[in-house]
């Protein structure tokens, strides 16, 4: 029996993007079902993330036309993470398995085939990962990768450049469904499911129109989301280098002490001012960190939704 497939696919002022993705998608789809490989009832789903622009019109006009395309309008702009999930978590009791995958279409979809092949063979997580960074400039390449290595240094579980391009089952999407936390980061909460895992390798692709929405402080605030959702090493660090400065001022201490008793001359202000600034900058940079941990635990007592879901096209409207 042919599985239901549905494609999640995030968007956020996608306009020009939109059409062309469309279209590749439904080509990619309609190929798999006259090869036997998914079920007619397979869909594509767009999932906008509260877009300024005319992107749920187009959603719209698309699901007109054809019902192989279906949409999912939040309330108002909640990330892409959210609007990620949204799709998952909705979708899961439609389709034997969902495929993730970015509206900009970097993503190969020529992938999709061997996800399918490994879901076939039992995986209940099929990860996209990408073969090189090739398409990235230098400074992104290597702040990416850098990326990856503190958070595996951190204690974190991801896998290495891969990012949303991925297959969950019915099961997998289930039991994702069970994490409640406000701040979501996909990345490093798939892998803790502990499922039958694959890697599908895939060269990524320019885009094939618009401009990207992540910034620069979108890239740096996801990648502390990252850190601060699956690890507590940062607060051990803060406390290792707490207990050092300690130390130090202490053998400081000791030294001036000594000096003082010997009647030698006495260090000039210099070490005290800069001991002064170094301990409190370190006090500083402590209670940021942990008032990080803090804001998020507060975050989460309050239960507040992730997201509102104001309108759903599906193949009954």
């Amino acid at each position: 029996m042919q599985p239901t497939v549905y494609l999640a696919i995030p968007c956020y002022n996608e306009e020009a993007a939109l059409p062309e993705a469309a279209r590749r998608l439904q080509e990619k789809l309609s190929a798999l079902e006259a090869s036997g490989t998914i079920s007619p009832q397979s869909r594509v789903c767009f999932i906008d993330d509260g877009s300024t622009d005319d992107t749920w019109p187009l959603i719209e006009a698309l699901h007109r036309e054809n019902h192989t395309f279906s949409g999912l309008k939040l309330s108002r702009n909640r990330g892409h993470q959210n609007a990620l999930l949204c799709g998952l978590l909705t979708l899961r009791d439609r389709a034997d398995c969902v495929i993730s995958m970015d509206a900009d279409l970097q993503d190969d979809v020529n992938a999709i085939d061997e996800m399918l092949q490994k879901f076939s063979e039992g995986c209940d997580v099929v990860y996209g990962v990408r073969l090189d960074r090739e398409t990235d400039n230098a400074f992104k390449r290597f702040t990416a990768e850098g990326y990856y290595r503190l958070l595996r240094h951190m204690g974190a579980e991801v896998v290495f450049n891969h990012a949303d391009f991925r297959l969950l089952s019915r099961r997998a999407l289930q039991s994702l469904a069970e994490y409640g936390e406000v701040n979501v980061y996909l990345r490093g909460l798939v892998p803790l499911l502990g499922y039958q895992s694959g890697t599908v390798y895939y060269t990524r692709a320019r885009r094939i129109a618009g401009k990207s929405k992540y910034s620069l402080k979108k890239m740096l605030a996801l990648a502390w989301e990252g850190i601060t959702s699956l690890s507590l090493k940062p607060i051990r660090i803060v406390t290792a280098a707490g207990a050092l400065v300690t130390l130090v001022g202490l053998v400081l201490f000791l030294i001036l002490l000594i000096r003082l008793c010997a009647g030698l001359a006495q260090p000039a202000w210099g070490l005290p001012v800069a001991s002064v600034w170094t301990v409190g900058g370190l006090q500083l940079l402590a209670a940021g960190v942990v008032g990080e941990y803090v804001g998020k635990t507060y975050q989460e007592s309050k239960h507040r939704p992730r997201y509102f879901l104001e309108r759903e096209l599906d193949d009954q409207e």
